[in-house]
């Protein structure tokens, strides 16, 4: 390790005390831990340019002094318990965060209001925990994944000496565009696809390239609060619309010219629903009137359980207007950071030129594994096991609230990896709930405690809970539910 070290020879201080010096600096404020290694006198002369003697000298007084010691054939190190004078000589006075005058205030405009994303630091009372965002680790593929790494591994020192395409991995985008054709109804070739991490930098992508200060957005009401806090810190104004069963009430669209509207017509998040074939024509000619692009976050569709998939909005536009953008979040896991967007002609070159900006493409080795992966039909196969499992799971959740509770009543069930609950007339609220059922070891989360913004706009939203269930066993959903059931018995 090289150690930064100046020597200045004209310095009134001899080279020696300035090595002594800086590396007793160093020590004191903590940049050398104790037990720390240190260089040879060998390779540090070497380094600095001075005679092995000078390093050797200060090394002497440094270890003289308690500062480091030396073991016979081991090496160099910084002594583990250096003496009290010498660490009262480096304290320095801490900067408490709560000191509004020391500490940074960025002037993000969702400060305040929320979480901004779908992390949560670990809850350690929360044992069973109905959040959303995970997918089950259990059925990560990753014997089939382990392989094809190593595989991709052993040709990869050319590929990862070098900058790639930003757009992503060419083989990737290709087989990506070979899989929207029959799964979601888009004519897409390579070209169109560009690789992002994961649906974050692809809202992001979309709103570098659409929104600027007081920039029109609109956005389902409720939404996601991640991609309308983007929206925001790009200046963008957000026109929230209401949903129903069917999606967003295209009847009360802005008339005036919008640049992008933010919809998740697939499985809507969070109420669950699916926007309806005439409602999707509707949009688009709304589009198409207004200069409007529609960014279409299809982001669980991999999973349906009850009839099929209605066409992508993307399939159905005429007039290049859709982006679309799609993960491998649920089906591989959020971890992995990987998805891709399906880009309209015209904005091709600016996309793949802030991409470039922006990261210079998303890593190779992922995106190599991922294509062996799809390639040799290890996630066709996949998707299969996971749509039967996710499936069972979401019929114990029915079963489980039904057994506990009585009535079930939900909505978003058909297809996905979530649904919305309302609450039966025995529960109070969504709030006063959670922190019943937190008391139990159990995670329950109402709308406004999650990862939802303008959840207001839905009639009786103080009594509807999100759902999250996928990585959860059968077992453990039953457990939850018994012990929030137990809880609110005890309770009365």
């Amino acid at each position: 390790m090289q150690f930064a070290l100046h020597l200045d020879p004209k310095s009134k201080m001899n080279l020696q005390m300035q090595i002594y010096e800086q590396l007793a600096a160093h020590i004191r404020e903590g940049r050398l831990k104790p037990g720390g290694v240190l260089p040879s006198s060998r390779d540090l002369s070497r380094q600095l340019g001075v005679s092995r003697n000078t390093v050797s000298e200060a090394y002497e007084k440094l270890g003289a002094d308690g500062y480091i010691n030396t073991a016979p054939k081991k090496g160099t190190f910084v002594s583990k318990t250096v003496p009290e004078d010498a660490m009262s000589m480096g304290a320095r006075p801490l900067i408490e965060s709560s000191d509004s005058t020391n500490s940074v205030n960025l002037p993000l405009p969702y400060t305040g209001r929320g979480s901004p994303g779908l992390y949560a630091p670990p809850d350690t009372q929360i044992l069973i925990d109905f959040r959303f965002g995970r997918s089950d680790a259990h059925s990560f593929p990753d014997k089939i994944w382990r392989r094809l790494l190593l595989e991709c591994l052993g040709g990869a020192s050319e590929r990862i000496s070098q900058y790639n395409d930003p757009a992503g991995v060419p083989e990737l985008r290709q087989l990506i565009a070979d899989y929207l054709g029959p799964s979601r109804g888009m004519s897409v070739t390579a070209e169109h696809i560009i690789i992002v991490g994961g649906f974050q930098q692809g809202i992001n992508l979309a709103a570098h390239l659409m929104v600027g200060v007081n920039t029109p957005v609109v956005m389902e009401a409720p939404c996601y609060r991640g991609a309308a806090f983007l929206f925001e810190t790009y200046g963008g104004k957000v026109i929230p619309v209401p949903v129903d069963e069917f999606g967003i009430d295209v009847s009360r669209l802005p008339d005036h010219r919008v640049k992008l509207i933010y919809v998740t017509p697939s499985h809507q998040f969070p109420t669950g629903g699916t926007m309806s074939l005439e409602r999707r024509m509707t949009l688009l000619d709304w589009a198409a009137r207004t200069g409007a692009y529609i960014l279409e976050v299809d982001y669980d569709s991999d999973f349906r359980y009850e009839g099929s998939l209605l066409p992508s909005l993307h399939s159905l536009d005429r007039n290049g207007c859709v982006i679309y953008l799609n993960s491998f979040s649920r089906s591989l896991g959020p971890g992995l950071r990987l998805g891709f967007m399906a880009i309209p002609r015209d904005l091709l070159r600016a996309a793949t030129t802030l991409k470039a900006l922006i990261d210079n493409g998303s890593p190779w080795l992922e995106q190599a594994t991922l294509a062996q992966f799809i390639r040799n039909g290890s996630l066709a196969n996949h998707l299969r096991r996971l749509r039967n499992t996710y499936q069972g799971r979401r019929d114990a959740v029915k079963s489980s609230i039904e057994k506990h509770f009585g009535e079930v009543v939900v909505s978003g069930d058909a297809g996905g990896t979530h649904m919305l609950w309302e609450l039966p007339s025995q529960c109070p609220p969504a709030a006063e709930l959670q922190q019943t059922a937190r008391g139990a070891g159990v995670g329950i989360h109402p709308l406004r405690s999650g990862t939802v913004l303008h959840e207001d706009a839905l009639p009786g939203f103080e009594r509807r809970v999100l759902l999250g269930y996928v990585h959860l066993t059968p077992a453990q959903i039953d457990q939850g539910f018994a012990r929030i059931a137990d809880a609110l018995k005890n309770n009365r």
